[in-house]
């Protein structure tokens, strides 16, 4: 009991886990290091060796958060270039007004935090460039207000660094908005969006807080929807596409006509309809595909009356298809038939189609895990005596 006791002291003590792949750590140390390097090399080519090693402390900082926190609010290049080029004024201004002092570092270094967040550019290593403006050795002084020059020219390329690199590391930076995917062109919300946590509940959460958070709206939203899915994922049981799928799959080929094509969507009541061609899905053809194609040939034309040309299943359907394996869970059809639109899901296996998805299967296969959780929540109750 007691070395249980020490060991959960000891690990109240140490700090918690990054959550970073040591992957990221490799990668976000050589880029850090080429984007330091990069911009102290051609500053020191601009404006001399001396000015651009006395600007790399508050530099090297930067590095870090860009790098290594790139999806942070705090690393965008906003609030990078932002705060280096408010903080480098605000530090040239008071020590221009009261003398390189320490007191004057230490106001200088308030003040610009205070305009940095005002102005939505709050960047912590701004305030490590507004002290060194104030507290600035001999050969900083000497460029007077050009100053501001090599210091803007230290974030850009930094920023530009971090740009490039990023990207070509496979990390998305910066980080923009996620854009709304609206499928229906209306105003209403996405069907997963319309329960569970919404934007507005996260921005009261976010104002009831009171304290900053190092991490975007955009990135928390999605980190609480990802903590979700895998809370569905668990909750599911495990339910796969193969539970709930259709294996008598009505399909069409490539040749069928649109008459043919009508009929067995009405027949069978589907929306959708695969297209095979020797066992291999090629394409699929919805209600909307063949309603164009069925209004055309149902108004006049004079060449209609020396007959027309059948219209086949290759020249309406499409045949860029998204389709599911046998094993995938049932969280993962979820979005592909509620925020996709999708009506029909074909199930892979291999190069062959086993089955369908539809929303009417998703919809039983979701009743059915319902009934099952309902019925065990009931088993555990206490009779009553």
């Amino acid at each position: 009991m007691t070395a249980l006791r020490s060991e959960s002291r000891l690990q109240r003590l140490l700090p918690p886990p990054l959550n970073i792949p040591p992957k990221q750590w490799l990668r976000a140390g050589i880029g850090a290091l080429l984007g330091l390097f990069l911009a102290g090399w051609l500053t020191g080519m601009a404006y001399g060796p001396g000015i651009a090693l006395h600007l790399l402390g508050p530099l090297a900082a930067s590095a870090v958060l860009v790098f290594a926190v790139h999806s942070g609010p705090l690393a965008q290049p906003w609030p990078v270039l932002g705060s280096y080029a408010l903080a480098g004024a605000v530090g040239l201004f008071m020590r221009e007004a009261f003398g390189p002092h320490l007191w004057v570092a230490a106001t200088a270094l308030g003040l610009s935090l205070v305009l940095m967040c005002l102005l939505r550019c709050l960047h912590p290593p701004g305030g490590g460039v507004a002290v060194s403006a104030v507290l600035a050795d001999s050969g900083l002084t000497a460029l007077g207000d050009h100053l501001l020059e090599p210091v803007l020219l230290n974030a850009l390329i930094l920023v530009l660094v971090a740009v490039v690199y990023n990207r070509l590391t496979g990390v998305h930076y910066p980080k923009g908005a996620a854009p709304r995917k609206d499928q229906h062109h209306t105003h209403d919300p996405l069907p997963s969006e319309r329960v569970g946590v919404t934007g507005a509940d996260l921005d009261q959460a976010l104002d009831e807080l009171g304290a900053f958070v190092d991490v975007t709206r955009d990135e928390l939203e999605r980190i609480i929807l990802a903590t979700e899915q895998h809370a569905l994922q668990r909750s599911l049981g495990g339910i796969t596409a193969a539970s709930v799928m259709s294996r008598d799959v009505q399909f069409a080929a490539p040749d069928t006509t649109l008459e043919q094509a009508w009929k067995m969507l009405a027949s069978h009541h589907l929306k959708t309809l695969p297209v095979l061609q020797q066992g291999k899905l090629v394409g699929i053809v919805s209600l909307s595909d063949l309603l164009g194609p069925a209004m055309q040939r149902g108004r006049f034309s004079w060449r209609g009356l020396f007959g027309r040309n059948a219209v086949r299943m290759e020249q309406v359907m499409s045949r860029q298809v998204i389709s599911v394996s046998s094993q995938d869970p049932l969280e993962r059809l979820l979005p592909l038939l509620c925020e996709r639109g999708l009506h029909c899901l074909p199930v892979i296996d291999g190069d062959q189609m086993v089955g369908v998805i539809t929303q009417t299967d998703l919809i039983a296969g979701l009743k059915r895990q319902l009934l099952s959780a309902a019925g065990s929540v009931s088993d555990q109750r206490v009779p009553a005596l």
